[in-house]
């Protein structure tokens, strides 16, 4: 083969999309504080327009999945394992999948975050989207790694940042907890049914971070390959 065929087979490599699919997932759940303080401010007109964009970014993240899966070459020239590139497309996916799940149920239910827990909930949802913000800095990095040879000290980088993503993940199991015992000294004083959906909500926002997390093993995994 000549090298510039062998330059078109990675010319159709998937990482770029798969750079921009993260990066769509990313904008998609970076929406939900907005969100949020929408509902806190009781502007639910506001709030549906919010849940409205989340859901069209989640619907262009659902396109990018799909054209990675049709188009992903699976010739020997490919960098990575065309598998562990199809489970880590999906992974990602999941982070948009949930924030429109997250927004949907906020709006169905119109629910507000407690007073008592808005400070803790704002720190907590941060958290978790910095999860994501660092799941999606590792993948961005896919081209500098291919560029080295998926070695040298770009490997080392990625891993670092994969090792804070693990980090921020395990502070979020903390506020969660600390979220969780905050409503559990309320409840008695609210509606049963609203505190069961604020219940969904905390775990919710906690596996953003956890998806973002297994987004990072996942690049582990191949990168160990």
């Amino acid at each position: 083969m000549s090298a510039n065929n062998i330059l078109g087979v990675f010319a159709k490599s998937p990482l770029k999309p798969l750079e921009q699919h993260v990066n769509t997932v990313y904008k998609c759940a970076k929406l939900l504080p907005s969100l949020f303080t929408a509902c806190a401010d009781d502007d639910w007109s506001k709030a549906e327009d919010i849940r409205k964009e989340i859901s069209s970014l989640e619907r262009d993240a659902d396109q990018l999945k799909r054209k990675i899966r049709i188009e992903i070459p699976g010739g020997i020239f490919m960098p990575v394992q065309r598998t562990d590139l199809l489970e880590l497309v999906s992974q990602q996916d999941k982070m948009a999948n949930k924030s429109k799940d997250i927004a949907g149920r906020i709006l169905g239910r119109k629910i507000t975050i407690p007073k008592e827990l808005a400070s803790d909930f704002d720190a907590y949802l941060s958290r978790c989207l910095d999860a994501i913000k660092q799941a999606a800095k590792a993948i961005n990095e896919m081209d500098e790694l291919l560029e080295a040879g998926f070695g040298g000290r770009e490997l080392d980088f990625v891993e670092t940042m994969i090792l804070e993503l693990d980090s921020i993940e395990d502070d979020t199991d903390v506020m969660q907890i600390k979220l969780r015992q905050g409503l559990l000294a309320i409840e008695k004083n609210m509606n049963a049914v609203d505190v069961i959906f604020l219940y969904q909500i905390i775990e919710w926002v906690g596996d953003l971070a956890d998806i973002a997390e297994r987004v990072g093993a996942r690049l582990e995994i191949m990168l160990a390959r």
